[in-house]
């Protein structure tokens, strides 16, 4: 879809007093100001992160409770499970936990629930294993905020709570549990609500020990970076200086992990883990256990270790056919129904569809249509979904109006699942665009590019490139900047490359660059030579097998027809 170009507001004497105030170029100033950073202190501490700044762990409400259950343990020798979430942050936060109780000489043991089998958080059914291998302790780490009733069978049993969680509570609503740290229920006051489930697990480490794991942060920052928080206040500490960890990092699990990413050698960035080391870790979780990944991340044999990462690269490909063979049929589904054109909400469904990869289908329907979607997984009469949104439509609001249909529903604005009787599909279609309409009429749902700033090209120098490095790294909630330039010319012949890469060379009558969109051929094929455009994009580098240079890394352009 066609994208609504937004320059954000510049104040330029804002902008003037904080680039002096920091003695940095106007441009980061004007950036630090589009996130929200309008503090000279604030600033400062965003551009120099600083493991010094970390917050004090014993600020989250009930830290002390958990260190006092966890040191009771550690002197009675009791045995402790640590039990958490399938996807990269509960895995790496397990991992992180762990680690700490066999330094600590705990005798410990990991739990991760199946994905298809027992689905997300803690349940019961760990009771008989706690029970048979005298558990005394569970610690939970990136679930276990809404086990109102789970905790409670666990109390009634005998075995006692911590829990580590990151996700939002029911309302009021707390698990009865020795210790329950959450920054996001309402009686802590710990200064940084936005901390992924391993953050918290390094927390945990933090204060039981006295000193944050650095010797774990790559697993830190691998378990951050995946779960999509946003890369400020501690996660920017934690990644910035996870990073260097992660890329030079001796654990023979992570090492053979990267090995086969194919990224040995080259520096780990957010993009890197993103779209590299983190869908191999969520493929085992996704087509069957996640205890593939752990153990990689455990393992401290280099052979063994090459084995599990060849294991998850296997569940990975077959993730990939899985997901590509679910969005063509779900594309064809819509395609084929003139009906969905008119819907607010794209629902569909069928049949056999495997439920590991329905969000990732989702989102990939979104993107294509601008438009929120529900996939849903339809298996004995039964549907599972997963959904995803677009800015202002709000998920959790809109199923929380179709519950009468619905058997289950969780997430939040952007990102949700449920589950309903397959025969009230339909009837769910229908309520939940019903609703959609009305909550936005009058809405401008056109997909919004937010720009930076506008940057005539003769400044995109790498000069500027490595200037724009003191904002890194990028991420949720810190993305690479976005300029925009007006009026330049395609000075070259539009080549397609790969799949659906368009490069070509713009020029401003003095200055010239190269070009590159990725995934974007389709849509601009028919850009041609001498053509004028305004092109919007972030700046990278283009050094294949060169001296550095800059280049523009298009996200969209228009080609003028004056």
């Amino acid at each position: 879809m066609a994208k609504k170009w937004v320059l954000k507001n510049t104040d330029s004497a804002r902008r003037a007093g904080l680039a002096k105030e920091l003695n940095v170029h106007p441009v980061i100033a004007q950036i630090l100001l589009n996130r929200g950073i309008n503090d000279p202190v604030i600033a400062a501490s965003f551009l120099k992160p600083d493991l010094a700044r970390l917050y004090d762990p014993f600020l989250l409400k009930d830290m002390d409770k958990a260190v006092s259950r966890l040191k009771q343990a550690v002197a009675s020798g009791e045995n402790v499970l640590v039990y958490g979430d399938y996807d990269v942050d509960g895995v790496t936060a397990t991992a992180v936990v762990f680690r700490m109780l066999k330094r600590l000489n705990v005798k410990a043991r990991t739990y991760i629930p199946h994905r298809m089998e027992e689905g997300y958080g803690l349940n019961e059914d760990i009771i008989p294993l706690a029970k048979s291998t005298q558990v005394s302790l569970i610690i939970t780490v990136d679930c276990g905020i809404t086990a109102i009733a789970e905790a409670a069978a666990l109390k009634r049993e005998g075995i006692d709570l911590i829990v580590i969680d990151h996700h939002e509570p029911e309302g009021d609503s707390i698990p009865d549990a020795v210790a329950v740290i959450d920054p996001k229920q309402a009686a802590c006051a710990y200064p940084f609500k936005g901390l992924a489930g391993v953050g918290l697990a390094a927390k945990f480490v933090q204060a039981m020990t006295g000193k944050f794991p650095e010797n774990d942060l790559d697993l830190v920052a691998l378990g951050t970076i995946a779960d999509v928080v946003p890369l400020c206040g501690e996660n920017r500490i934690i990644v910035t200086f996870g990073l260097p960890v992660l890329t030079r990092t001796s654990k023979p699990g992570l090492r053979a992990l990267i090995e086969s990413a194919r990224m040995g050698g080259k520096p780990m960035s957010p993009y890197s883990v993103g779209f590299g080391l983190g869908p191999r870790l969520n493929a085992a979780g996704r087509m069957g256990t996640a205890n593939t990944s752990l153990d990689l991340l455990l393992c401290d044999d280099a052979d063994n270790a090459a084995a599990l990462a060849q294991a998850l690269e296997v569940h990975n490909k077959d993730r990939q056919k899985l997901q590509s063979s679910l969005v063509d049929e779900a594309m064809a589904i819509i395609d084929a129904d003139p009906s969905y054109a008119k819907d607010a909400v794209i629902v569909v469904y069928k049949e056999g569809w495997h439920k590991g990869v329905l969000g990732i289908a989702a989102s990939k329907i979104t993107d294509k249509f601008g438009k929120p979607s529900v996939v849903i997984a339809v298996e004995n009469g039964f549907g599972c979904g997963s959904a995803r949104s677009i800015e202002g439509f709000a998920l959790n609001e809109a199923f929380a109006h179709c519950a009468s249909l619905l058997g289950s529903f969780g997430g939040h604005e952007r990102a949700a699942g449920l589950k309903l009787q397959s025969s009230r599909i339909v009837e769910f279609r229908t309520m939940v665009n019903t609703f959609a309409a009305e909550a936005l009429a009058g809405k401008d749902i056109v997909p919004t590019l937010l720009l930076d700033a506008e940057l005539p090209i003769n400044h995109a120098t790498m000069d500027m490139v490595m200037t724009l490095e003191s904002l890194a790294p990028h991420g949720e909630g810190n993305p690479a900047p976005i300029f925009g330039t007006r009026r330049l010319m395609v000075k070259s012949r539009p080549q397609t490359m790969g799949k659906d890469t368009i490069k070509f060379w713009v020029t401003d009558g003095k200055e010239t660059l190269s070009a590159v969109g990725f995934g974007m051929a389709t849509e601009y094929g028919s850009l041609r030579m001498g053509q004028a455009i305004d092109i919007a994009y972030t700046l990278g580098i283009d050094d294949w097998n060169k001296t550095p240079v800059p280049q523009i890394m298009l996200k969209d352009l228009r080609i003028l027809t004056k």
